[in-house]
């Protein structure tokens, strides 16, 4: 037995699943399968069910309380600083990232300004108000996007075509604000980020225009070609964004970001940063186990990095 496994088997971690953002479901499948992962590897795990409970969550953290927390919640409350928060009081070590570059990431319109002065190019774009993308009166002429400010998995991304009434009607549940961004036609890339290193490429082909909740979460709806079939000089540029978004906002474990590349325009010019996902999925369809397992790196071995890399600033 290696030394490595032996010190596995002495570390217990308690797995962070469900939650009560609208990405509910794909956490508990994320959380299931790194909790079988990680019992592969050799971990004593501990599935929690997360609620809105305060209560019962510091219960089941406490009693017993855990070597590491292995942070599987997505969206609001789970990669928005939240529970962070909640782990950097009780002093337990937690992959991903921190409270602050939780919170950054998670602000859509934020990290595109963080990032603009890192140089990092992005879509222009505006944050307007509920009532004024459900209103009568477009923003920019159309096709421009229209997505949360703060929900992940491309949980209500919307594509506004010529000819539309209004930009989203009267069904906006996301929130009181929204990101409004122009369209870049092209195609769709994505970089996962492990500590210091850039993954891969992969380009994401789906059936609709916009790469949303349905086709990310449901097979057969996207097509991911890794290592993607770019030009090297875009690949080494979106692998180098990527890199620099995970670093400038503070990331730390693993990270997605998300381009739109225009291919009609020359080299790098049509390559746009989108957002980034300081919490990436693991599920079967998830990108970043994809691309690691493109790389050499198993899913269990990925598990087991970001447990053994778990941190807290207050520990």
């Amino acid at each position: 037995m290696t030394e490595a496994l032996l010190h596995a088997h002495k570390k217990h971690v308690a797995v962070l699943m469900g939650g009560w953002s609208a990405e509910r479901e794909v956490s508990l499948v994320s959380g299931a399968g790194v909790a079988k992962a990680l019992e592969e590897e050799g971990y004593r795990v501990t599935a929690i069910d997360v609620q809105r409970d305060l209560g019962g969550l510091m219960q089941a953290l406490t009693h017993p309380r855990p070597d590491v927390v292995f942070n599987a919640l997505h969206g609001r409350g789970g990669e928005d600083g939240t529970i962070q928060g909640i782990l950097e009081f009780l002093g337990l070590p937690y992959t991903h990232s921190g409270v602050q570059a939780s919170a950054i990431a998670m602000d859509k319109a934020m990290t595109k300004r963080v990032l603009e002065t890192a140089g990092v190019r992005s879509p222009k774009g505006m944050v307007l108000s509920r009532g004024e993308i459900t209103g009568g009166t477009h923003p920019m002429p159309a096709p421009y996007i229209v997505k949360p400010v703060d929900e992940g998995s491309t949980v209500g991304v919307t594509l506004v075509r010529e000819g539309q009434n209004s930009p989203v009607g009267d069904a906006w549940t996301f929130g009181e604000r929204a990101l409004v961004e122009e369209f870049i036609p092209g195609r769709e890339l994505t970089v996962g980020v492990m500590g210091d290193r850039a993954l891969a490429v992969t380009e994401i082909a789906f059936q609709a225009q916009v790469y949303d909740y349905t086709a990310k979460y449901s097979a057969g709806h996207a097509v991911h070609t890794i290592p993607a079939a770019i030009p090297e000089v875009v690949a080494e540029e979106a692998k180098r964004l990527a890199v620099l978004a995970h670093h400038t906002l503070g990331c730390r474990g693993v990270s997605r970001s998300d381009f739109r590349w225009d291919d009609s325009r020359p080299g790098t010019d049509g390559l746009y940063f989108l957002e980034i996902n300081n919490q990436p999925g693991m599920t079967p369809l998830s990108l970043v186990p994809e691309q690691a397992a493109h790389v050499g790196i198993t899913y269990g071995a990925l598990v087991g990095w970001l447990v053994e890399n778990a941190a807290c600033q207050l520990a």
